[in-house]
């Protein structure tokens, strides 16, 4: 093995649609800068993912100075959209946390509810300082997350994905693999460590910001999801269920919560604290 270091880093402004790939990133409390600011909701103020609508996977969302967005897909117009003024808050639901955020423009709303062939809405999370505390079964008081699923950055290693492959090519579904690591929507993508290895991590250093490893992330359909064409197979569900089940839950990568702030850069040395 090499020695450890970061491989890549993803920023994902609009939860479930494509994200992009910075050279460095600022941590934030509550993750990366800009990450998983802006959210789809339906009718019911639910958040929308690429679970029941794989084809968010096609929407490109570029992140502007300031924090707006331009959106783009597949035979749509690409869109401009402003971080809207918080005068008005409206309550929205990220699994069972209850969310205040601010609606965007009537524009957004309609492109996004043209894509999806389906009525919802475009919301942008003004304050994540206050906003949606971390599980305190797994964080501490004070500590917040964004709209993220539920942490504020999420962790996976290359030679965890070369293992999964591995076990893919051998089960019923090899066709489907070898697998790219974006079917896991990571923040942080790290090289050097063995495979699995990160089941034990307790806390890690990128560089000089330092993380605490609360927990494995538990997968779902949208890893079955290819996220250039929204098509669907049944990997890697079917091998992680054969190799990767703690309790009910299917897992692959950790969920990371920022012990300190700071900028992570492509290379940057990762170092196993605990």
């Amino acid at each position: 093995m090499s020695n450890p270091a970061l491989l890549s880093i993803h920023v994902h402004p609009l939860k479930a649609a494509q994200g992009h790939a910075p050279r460095e990133a600022v941590v934030e409390p509550w993750g990366l800068a800009g990450d998983r600011r802006w959210m789809l909701v339906d009718t019911d103020g639910r958040f929308v993912s690429q679970r029941p609508h794989p084809r968010m996977a096609l929407v490109a969302a570029e992140l502007l100075p300031g924090g707006g967005l331009r959106v783009s897909a597949p035979g749509r117009r690409a869109l401009t959209i402003a971080v809207p003024d918080p005068v008005e808050t409206v309550p929205v639901e990220v699994w069972k946390d209850k969310v205040h955020a601010v609606p965007a423009s009537a524009d957004a709303h309609a492109w996004f509810s043209a894509h999806l062939d389906t009525d919802v809405r475009l919301v942008h999370l003004d304050d994540p300082a206050k906003r949606r505390p971390v599980d305190l079964a797994y964080g501490k008081e004070g500590e917040t997350v964004s709209f993220a699923d539920g942490f504020p950055l999420l962790l996976t290693a290359l030679s965890s994905l070369d293992a999964l492959n591995s076990l893919i090519a051998q089960g019923d579904h090899a066709d489907e693999g070898p697998l790219p690591m974006n079917r896991f929507r990571p923040n942080v993508v790290v090289d050097g460590t063995p495979p699995w290895a990160e089941d034990d991590w307790k806390r890690v250093a990128i560089g000089d910001v330092v993380f605490r490893v609360v927990k494995k992330c538990g997968r779902c359909v949208v890893t079955t999801t290819d996220q250039n064409t929204a098509e669907r197979g049944k990997e890697p569900l079917r091998t992680l269920a054969r190799h990767r089940r703690v309790g009910d839950q299917l897992v692959f990568g950790q969920n990371l919560v920022p012990e300190s702030t700071g900028v992570i850069r492509v290379g940057d040395a990762f170092k196993i604290l605990e």
